[in-house]
């Protein structure tokens, strides 16, 4: 784990310093977009999530909502808010999932560059045309990937949250990016090119992580991924800790699906990224820490108990030694760990510093229920049952830009 961190960290800090002498592509105001929102019951988001949209700049666009079989007012919404708009247009289906209400937008889209956007999120007004120059710039681009944060900080839980997408998750991203190892374009936020995806047989529907599915296909295919630190979106995330139970569990059923469709890449060698850096520290980190952790934990439990009562019968000299070994190596971990949290914080635009001040309890409780979802998963895919797509509540609470976000 501390071995893990330094690298992540190092790699990030290496990829900030080279995208400073990077050159990059201009925002071009005449590139055409096609943005997908799939919706299923989102009457609270729908309606600023499409105009969050429309006010994007320096980018020409349609927009297409895809109403999967939603029970609430979503298409009636849409339809008295945007019906006067010529940029959006409305497909209604039956329920029928979020990979085939993407590829009905898809077969529609007029343009081969995509953004598939969740209805719970909220773009900044230049998120849509920074993640289009990259695939405009360079046609061996398959995918670009933004910048998720969460934009619901209301409580702990989504504080802590918050704190993850901060100090892990585009952390890894943007250190996998660097080595052709990423495995996720997440999304919340992420541009592709039409042609990868067609190339691939569009959204795959056999997976729960279509995101990551998907991202690790298109590189399959010969299609490259970067991520753009700059192109910030706004997602809502679970509040209370029953939610986020649910949301992880699906993310880590999904991700143990995608490590197994594609096995393949472990025995071929190919693409290297994946093969040597990619899925393996998916396996390790994502999965196998996961069953070792809890032993982990429960061990230090254990010897605090034995401490306290070698302490009650012998006296604290004859425990001294074993107490300070066990301090060293636990102060090691919580300062490589803070210093980590750190850097990654440093290298995000426009972040609250006041998150730092959850990096700690973060590891206790909330580590856990992490543990507990992916342990889950793991023992449910033993068992075979396939698994159903599960959504959260929606509050409509997300605000873009940090200090609104913050509330």
């Amino acid at each position: 784990g501390i071995a893990r961190a330094l690298v992540l960290s190092s790699l990030a800090l290496i990829s900030a310093a080279k995208e400073r002498r990077l050159a990059i592509p201009p925002q071009l105001p005449k590139t055409f977009v096609s943005v997908l929102i799939p919706a299923f019951n989102e009457e609270r988001v729908i309606q600023r999530s499409v105009a969050q949209v429309l006010a994007s700049e320096n980018v020409e666009l349609e927009v297409i909502v895809i109403d999967d079989g939603s029970a609430d007012r979503t298409s009636e919404i849409v339809e008295s808010k945007f019906g006067a708009e010529p940029r959006v247009r409305l497909i209604r289906l039956e329920n029928g999932g979020k990979a085939r209400a993407l590829n009905h937008g898809l077969a529609i889209a007029r343009s081969d560059l995509v953004i598939a956007l969740d209805a719970d999120t909220q773009f900044e007004p230049t998120t849509i045309a920074r993640l289009a120059r990259w695939l405009v710039a360079d046609p061996g681009l398959g995918a670009v990937a933004g910048n998720a944060k969460v934009g619901n900080r209301v409580n702990i839980v989504t504080k802590w949250q918050a704190l993850e997408y901060v100090t892990a998750q585009n952390v890894e991203r943007r250190a996998l990016a660097r080595l052709g190892a990423m495995t996720v374009v997440p999304g919340a936020v992420g541009a592709w090119r039409k042609q990868a995806i067609v190339d691939v047989g569009g959204y795959p529907p056999d997976t729960l992580a279509e995101d990551q599915d998907l991202t690790i296909a298109v590189q399959r295919a010969g299609w490259r991924v970067a991520y753009d630190q700059s192109a910030v979106a706004w997602t809502e995330a679970p509040q209370s800790l029953r939610q986020l139970a649910r949301q992880r569990f699906r993310w880590a059923f999904g991700t143990i699906q995608c490590v197994w469709k594609h096995k393949a890449i472990l025995l071929t060698g190919k693409p290297r990224g994946l093969a040597l850096v990619g899925l393996p520290q998916t396996i390790l980190f994502q999965l196998m820490f996961a069953l070792i952790s809890p032993i982990i934990d429960l061990s230090l439990i254990v010897n605090v108990i034995s401490t306290v009562t070698s302490i009650h019968e012998h006296g604290y000299t004859a425990v001294k030694g074993d107490l300070q070994h066990v301090a060293i190596f636990w102060l090691l971990f919580a300062a490589i760990d803070l210093t980590a949290g750190l850097i990654a914080m440093a290298l995000e635009r426009r972040e609250d510093w006041k998150l730092m001040v959850w990096l700690i309890p973060q590891r206790i409780g909330y580590r856990q229920v992490m543990y507990y979802v992916v342990i889950k998963a793991l023992v449910q895919a033993l068992r075979g049952p396939r698994v159903g797509w599960s959504s959260i509540a929606r509050s409509g609470e997300v605000h873009v830009g940090r200090k609104r976000a913050a509330r």
